[in-house]
């Protein structure tokens, strides 16, 4: 690639919890990327995820009790969020306050919510993402057109007041209760790790060795 650094690393897929656990274990990845950092390598360290708001704070919790703070965390922000396991209301308060980077994905629900019938624009959705306090809105794009109205999203945005931002998200409520839309959410179709177990490296490492005997 040639460079000398990367700026951000961040684990993927946190979606379990005992990744978190396993990530901060005694020879676990955390401590690889603090060696990459403290080498140069690296810049920034953060972690990713989309199944559930609970499992992010988990992640924070856990990185606090071993005196790490991270510098970004990646979830789910766009118009349903707000109903079903919400990023938006749960985690992003605890960045802020925490002043970690906040990246938004899945604006669109890997394109399931324009699928659903809501009367809102790509626009209109892009701009409820940008409205949040994020660092960066990341939207998935594949060609010049989509390109193109990434540009016109930020070249048309202004600031939402709270009435405004609550008018839109009452407008997706009965459509985002059960996270039918948020299929990254309610199911694992999107979950990597779910596929690809062996991914997540050696999940059973010593657990021979703690596993009860016959019984008698």
């Amino acid at each position: 690639m040639k460079v000398d650094h990367i700026d951000l690393v961040q684990f993927h897929e946190i979606l379990r919890f005992d990744d978190p656990d396993r990530i901060f274990a005694k020879d676990g990845a955390l401590e690889a990327l603090v060696a990459a950092k403290q080498a140069g390598k690296i810049r920034y360290i953060g972690f990713t995820g989309h199944k559930d708001p609970r499992i992010h704070l988990y992640m924070l919790a856990t990185a606090a009790r071993h005196g790490f703070r991270f510098d970004t965390v990646q979830m789910p922000l766009n118009l349903m969020d707000a109903h079903f396991r919400s990023f938006g209301h749960l985690v992003v308060p605890e960045l802020v306050k925490q002043q970690i980077g906040v990246l938004g994905m899945k604006t669109f629900g890997d394109s399931v919510i324009l699928k659903s019938g809501l009367s809102l624009s790509p626009l209109d959705m892009l701009h409820f993402s940008l409205n949040l306090p994020t660092s960066v809105v990341i939207t998935g794009i594949d060609n010049e057109k989509v390109l193109n109205q990434a540009f016109e999203a930020t070249r048309t945005f202004k600031p939402m007041d709270a009435d405004q931002v609550a008018a839109m998200a009452d407008q997706t409520r009965q459509l985002a209760m059960e996270g039918k839309y948020e299929l990254f959410k309610s199911t694992n179709y999107f979950d990597t790790t779910a596929k690809h177990p062996d991914f997540l490296g050696g999940l059973t490492s010593g657990v021979e060795d703690l596993a009860p005997g016959p019984a008698s």
